[in-house]
């Protein structure tokens, strides 16, 4: 039940209507309207808590879908590892995640008969996935060529500083200083937990904030789109234009694909995990907490990556990670309890510096 519902059936006085209950009293010929009855305050009393508590259980379930999209996101560097050591050339990974991604979520919306977006927002969630996701990757993996991967990995987390800069400026967002606080200081918490050397080229440089640009970009337009949609509706029309685009480069540079089952594997799970779930679980999550604090909550991504890294491949843990991961995560509780209204009520990857250079969102390493 939606919080109208419950404020209408609690605010609306059965069997009455007008001011029963009310007292009117006259002073100098003008009768003002006196004090509500108990009844109807304690009933306006009780709409307003539900309303509260409904609005931070739905910020919390949208924190958590972020929060999860995040992991998964992070995960991938980690299977991007074992289908690059199979054989596996970064084109050929972001090809067939999207392409098997688009089959399952394609397979889901026929099989449950579920609505296509249609017409403007068609177009422009095709829009989002074929140039935006496309574009973001191609500028992350050139700008690595000219630059440290800490360094363009860095650049591209500015993107939760400029979603909520822009959003403030060009949608007229409300710009709080609780959530500009948590951006600066998961920044500073990114910057601690990738560490590594800053150097790099102007040309990456550019093409690391570029990447950055693009996909702040993509989620301000996803959280307009997705107040209009449903998130797994989006997140297939975006896969499956992501995939189109990719299939056009691999026909063009036919790179090598993985050779064995160890790395047709790992790309069934960056295809399952890092793409079907961080994708639909980011969607959802954006239209609850909107575009600014989403980009803000992705920042645990690095944190995943590396502890993942630390189990899984035995990469030494180092203080700076560490304290910049308790940084992410003070900054990411502190956004979630703030209660910070979301931007609308709607609304990725590259390789890992301990997991191969960058992030989930524009690569598949």
């Amino acid at each position: 039940m939606g919080w109208k519902a419950i404020y209408n059936a609690l605010a609306t006085p059965g069997g009455r209507s007008g001011v029963n209950g009310c007292c009117r009293i006259a002073v100098n010929g003008v009768e003002p309207i006196g004090i509500l009855d108990r009844d109807r305050a304690y009933r306006h009393a009780a709409t307003l808590f539900l309303w509260i508590i409904l609005m931070s259980r739905d910020r919390l379930v949208g924190a958590f879908l972020v929060a999860l999209s995040a992991a998964c996101f992070g995960a991938m560097a980690i299977f991007a590892r074992f289908a690059y050591a199979d054989g596996a050339e970064p084109v050929a990974v972001l090809f067939l995640r999207f392409l098997l991604a688009g089959i399952v979520l394609g397979v889901v919306m026929i099989s449950g008969r579920r609505a296509w977006p249609r017409g403007r927002n068609l177009w422009v969630l095709a829009a989002m996935g074929g140039i935006c996701y496309v574009g973001q990757s191609l500028s992350f993996f050139v700008a690595l060529e000219h630059a440290a991967a800490g360094l363009v990995a860095l650049l591209l987390y500015l993107y939760p500083f400029l979603v909520t800069v822009l959003g403030a400026v060009l949608l007229r967002r409300r710009l709080t200083m609780a959530r500009m606080s948590a951006v600066l200081i998961a920044l500073l918490g990114t910057a601690l937990t990738l560490g590594g050397g800053l150097s790099g080229a102007p040309l990456g440089i550019g093409l690391g904030l570029t990447a950055a640009l693009i996909y702040s970009v993509y989620i301000l337009v996803g959280g307009i789109v997705l107040t209009r949609e449903d998130p797994l509706g989006a997140a297939t029309v975006v896969m499956i234009a992501a995939a189109v685009v990719f299939g056009g480069i691999v026909a063009i540079e036919r790179p090598a694909f993985p050779a064995t089952v160890v790395g047709w594997s790992a790309i069934v799970a960056i295809a399952i995990v890092s793409t079907v779930v961080a994708m639909v679980s980011l969607f959802a999550g954006l239209r609850r907490v909107g575009a600014a604090d989403a980009a803000t909550l992705s920042t645990l991504e690095p944190v995943v990556t590396f502890a993942l890294a630390a189990v899984f491949l035995g990469e030494p843990l180092r203080g700076h990670q560490l304290l910049g991961g308790a940084i992410i995560l003070a900054a990411v509780i502190w956004l979630t309890r703030s209660g910070a209204a979301p931007d609308a009520p709607v609304a990725s990857q590259v390789p890992q510096p301990a997991a191969g250079g960058g992030s989930g969102r524009s690569s598949a390493s």
